[in-house]
């Protein structure tokens, strides 16, 4: 019975990929359904509270978007792109990492991934290089921000831990410095991606159709917007507020008990007022109008990540939960013999889950129930970044179709695609640095 409803989960997240948009959340709640009536399991706990994180900072982020605190920020992430044009591998993924650091959102690099094309085409460097390596970028952004769902998902799962100590500040110090070196490692494989465009025949074929030559060459004038300062206003009380975030998350661990028994608060609840009051100052400050926040493209791909959250996680909790005892009895004989099988886990089933929130929501508390320590789980927390495994994330799209001249692409065999290599290079990199960092600080 446990491999059919192992078949059945894997078929409803896939069909929920294939679907897109909310499609991972409706087939989420059909399989919670026949899980819960089909087959007799109790329902599972829907993550209520990483919805919630998820809706709080994206409503945060629209709001400065709407501000035009986004235009503002990706200007400066172009004058730093065009500035150096040679070193577009190194810095267009060290930008989209920055920018989802802070946003706590991946769909910031949909502003950069363009730039990042258009330079890279316009210099010569194969757009494959640059592009693949700065979306992996933004998957790891999310390990390494403070307000992530992600993160505050695993901050949830420790601080559910009996006598935990470990905090925001401890996964930070830990996966931040483990993502760059994993990111910094990555990119020079990257840069060995493929051949030079001056030496790729199907490339220089397509430059002889001048229309395809033009479309390339583009307009080399970039005209300089002025912005207002609201626009500025809104990036400077959103950086505030992820400030405040991690200033919590510091002093959060050790006054626990006060905040939990005296005022009755959560860590979770402080992000959440944090990140709405964000979205205040920005409405009274940034004369941001409270109905445009909903209208925004950001606002509009949150609430979707949201959706497919609340179903694929909902789903793979109720089936996590019913083949608990299957599930620890045969892999605890081997996470105890070899403890970075489950870091293993964690990335492929990010792939199939297309979610780091939704894959650390069902896989953490698995770990937790195998024993493994919190220094474990925090330094295995990277490899959740492996959803660029199977290439349909919306962020990989964007980038091949960004790309004019058709170097980045999946390939033949679905998995052969532009952003393995320095994806898979990146992730295993990360995890061994994060380990070894755990091991010193811990």
């Amino acid at each position: 019975m446990f491999w059919i409803q192992l078949i059945l989960l894997l078929a409803f997240i896939l069909i929920g990929a294939q679907l897109k948009g909310i499609g991972l959340g409706i087939m989420g709640a059909l399989g919670t359904l026949i899980f819960v009536y089909g087959f007799g399991m109790p329902a599972g706990n829907a993550p209520i509270e990483v919805m919630l994180i998820i809706l709080c900072v994206v409503t945060a982020a629209a709001s400065m978007q709407v501000a035009g605190g986004m235009d503002y920020m990706v200007s400066l992430a172009e004058k730093l792109i065009r500035k150096k044009p040679s070193l577009i591998t190194f810095i267009g993924p060290s930008v989209t990492f920055l920018f989802t650091a802070l946003a706590g959102t991946a769909h910031i690099t949909y502003s950069i991934l363009p730039i990042i094309a258009e330079v890279s085409a316009k210099t010569g460097i194969r757009p494959e290089r640059p592009l693949s390596i700065s979306v992996i970028a933004s998957d790891f952004g999310i390990i390494a921000c403070p307000i992530s769902a992600a993160t505050v998902a695993l901050l949830n799962e420790l601080n559910g831990i009996e006598g935990n100590t470990y905090g925001l500040l401890d996964i930070l110090k830990v996966c931040v410095p483990a993502c760059i070196v994993g990111l910094a490692v990555g990119a020079f494989v990257a840069n060995s991606l493929g051949k030079d465009l001056k030496d790729d025949l199907e490339y220089q074929e397509k430059l002889k159709d001048p229309e395809f030559k033009k479309s390339i060459e583009g307009n080399q004038e970039t005209a300089t917007k002025v912005f207002s300062l609201a626009s500025k206003l809104s990036v400077l009380v959103f950086l505030l507020g992820v400030i405040a975030v991690v200033i919590m998350g510091i002093i959060f661990p050790a006054n626990k008990e006060y905040f939990e028994k005296t005022l009755h608060i959560s860590m979770e609840k402080n992000i959440q007022l944090i990140m709405l009051c964000v979205v205040l100052i920005n409405v009274l400050l940034a004369k941001v109008k409270a109905p445009d926040i909903a209208k925004s493209s950001i606002f509009r791909a949150g609430t979707e990540a949201v959706v497919s959250i609340f179903g694929v996680v909902w789903m793979s909790n109720t089936f996590v939960l019913a083949n608990q005892g299957v599930l620890i009895d045969g892999l605890q004989g081997v996470v105890g013999q070899f403890g970075w099988i489950f870091a293993i886990a964690l990335f492929f089933m990010a792939a199939l889950l297309f979610s780091q929130a939704s894959t650390v929501k069902t896989i953490m508390p698995l770990g937790i129930k195998l024993g493994l320590l919190q220094p474990s789980l925090i330094f295995m927390y990277p490899a959740v970044a492996g959803i660029f495994f199977i290439p349909s994330y919306p962020t990989i799209i964007a980038a091949i179709n960004f790309d004019k001249t058709g170097t980045t692409k999946v390939g033949k065999y679905l998995l052969n695609h532009s952003f393995m290599i320095p994806g898979i290079t990146t992730a295993i990199v990360t995890v061994i640095v994060a380990y070894f960092i755990s091991s010193a600080v811990f």
